[in-house]
């Protein structure tokens, strides 16, 4: 293998694999990344066996000298390329066991692993296929990523439920306390509901990988693995400049299990309807939250005709009270709530008001924008 690559070129790629790969982990070639030079492009593919990334590039044919594959250490590798000058030309070649590095008066020799030892995940037969913009498959993940479970016996909540019906994409996580839900369009038509479970660390490397473009991407779903294809465009230096570099493959694995039905947990019936001011609620519980219980974090809301008090306190018998002018007719209620269960939903909520349905002080609340249904959220009370 032997072949001159710009630092630009080469570090592209590489930062799109790089955050899957572990730099701790039982098999020492997990850390590394595998290396493809091929008559037209290069490739890197990284994996911790959950989730797999490869990123193409293409390769002009003067770049190339021979082609072949290798398993390179890849934090050492990408800390080598960002240390180099941006302009910098980058030869790599093997010489035995050994990757060699050269790039100006600069030489490095990284050892080397056999290519054919590096794990690949499995092939899984696509079962169903659907297309969505980038912008919107982000936006599902960044408006409900935030409730999935950090740890839990009941593994299937520490993943993301992506539901196709008709023309649309659902994401839905629950850690139990709380319960997200986002829709967008996308373009589908499967013969039945289709539901699949994404890990943690799928949905967050998925995330890291999207931007807020138009572009269609497809996305493939397997027995037992998600695929979406990303391509990697040019730096841009003209507006509608989307030159196309190279593709980043994303495949990750699925949660085995069955999720619990959302329906359910979605309240239904309040008749308690408030309407108030996104940015001064947002403020009033940022303020409220200083003196609550560290460990609890429980606020109290009570409730009454075009008011809302928000009361907090502590064990060293501190207090917070915040009164808020809201929309609201009809009985008192008093109820308690995690304040930063209520925060998380309004640092992803959009609008200037935001929308509150309660039914008594047992029951959980709903909070939607007042301009959208796409997303709904839901929150159990807490005894204070």
């Amino acid at each position: 293998m032997k072949l001159s690559i710009g630092r630009e070129q080469l570090l592209k790629p590489l930062q799109q694999v790089a955050g899957v790969v572990e730099r701790k982990h039982t098999m020492p070639i997990l850390a590394n990344v595998l290396l493809r030079v091929s008559e037209d492009e290069i490739s890197f593919t990284g994996t911790d066996l959950e989730v797999e990334l490869v990123a193409t590039q293409k390769l002009s044919a003067e770049q190339l000298v021979q082609t072949g594959e290798v398993t390179i250490p890849c934090r050492k590798l990408l800390d080598i390329c960002k240390s180099l000058p941006a302009s910098a030309m980058i030869e790599l070649s093997m010489d035995e066991q050994k990757l060699l590095i050269k790039s100006g008066r600069s030489r490095f020799s990284l050892a080397t692993l056999p290519a054919q030892d590096f794990p690949s995940l499995e092939e899984d037969a696509g079962a169903f296929s659907l297309n969505i913009s980038q912008r919107n498959l982000k936006r599902l993940i960044e408006k409900t990523g935030f409730a999935m479970a950090q740890q839990d016996v009941r593994y299937y909540l520490t993943g993301m439920l992506f539901e196709v019906t008709a023309n649309q994409l659902r994401t839905v996580t629950t850690d139990g306390h709380r319960l997200a839900l986002f829709d967008a369009h996308a373009e589908a038509s499967p013969s039945e509901k289709i539901q699949v479970i994404v890990p943690r660390k799928g949905v967050q490397e998925l995330q890291r990988l999207l931007n807020d473009e138009d572009s269609a991407l497809h996305l493939t779903f397997g027995n037992n693995h998600l695929q979406v294809t990303l391509p990697i465009t040019a730096n841009k230096k003209k507006e509608d400049d989307n030159t196309v570099e190279g593709f980043v493959s994303f495949t990750s694995k699925l949660i085995d299990g069955k999720f619990p039905d959302y329906q359910r947990v979605l309240p239904r019936g309040g008749d308690k309807n408030v309407l108030l001011s996104h940015e001064d609620f947002k403020n009033a519980l940022q303020r409220a939250s200083i003196l609550t219980n560290e460990k609890y974090k429980g606020v109290k809301f009570l409730l009454k005709n075009n008011d809302l008090c928000i009361q907090a306190n502590n064990p060293e018998q501190e207090e917070a009270r915040e009164e808020l002018a809201v929309e609201y007719v009809g009985d008192d209620l008093e109820i308690a709530f995690n304040v930063q269960y209520l925060l998380d939903v309004l640092n992803v909520l959009e609008g200037v008001n935001t929308k509150l349905i309660l039914s008594d002080s047992n029951a959980s609340i709903l909070v939607q924008e007042t301009d959208s249904q796409d997303a709904v959220y839901v929150v159990m009370p807490m005894r204070l």
